[in-house]
């Protein structure tokens, strides 16, 4: 198979775009939570396993330092984390919730309809992109990179 040269018939492409208009489907229902998606991200890493080294965190999110700190200090702002030195470690800094950061969880739970409804509802074919998406991933980050 020939590929076109075309904005449509490149993958990277499809898949930038296809981020883009799940970032816009989040937006009418992390607003009203105060939160951005990025913010969310960050939330559902740390609902996953809480009181993370930034390093980590950033590790996971596949987020820079450069990026993920401001974001975590906003969030600080908005008390959604506490920001600690690691007392086994004082070079590195945990990202623990506050209560107001767990409390989020709940309203976050209650997107989901919204969200497979937006997505076509077939929750087994989500599920098949998904894990696809995490093959291809995978491939990519083993792949030697181009000359």
């Amino acid at each position: 198979m020939t590929l076109k040269m075309t904005l449509d018939d490149q993958l990277c492409f499809s898949i930038y775009s296809a981020s883009h208009a799940i970032a816009r489907m989040y937006r009418p229902l992390l607003d009203p939570m105060g939160l951005t998606y990025p913010q969310y991200l960050v939330l559902l890493a740390l609902w996953e396993r809480d009181g993370r080294r930034v390093r980590e965190l950033g590790a996971d999110l596949l987020l820079d330092s450069n990026t993920l700190t401001p974001l975590l200090k906003r969030m600080q702002a908005a008390d959604l984390v506490a920001r600690t030195r690691n007392p086994e470690d004082e070079r590195s800094v945990l990202v623990s919730l506050t209560e107001k950061g767990h409390a989020l969880r709940a309203q976050a739970e209650d997107m989901a309809p919204c969200v497979a409804k937006a997505m076509g509802d077939d929750m087994e074919e989500l599920a098949e992109l998904r894990d696809r998406l995490h093959r291809l991933r995978a491939r990519l980050d083993g792949a030697d990179q181009p000359a």
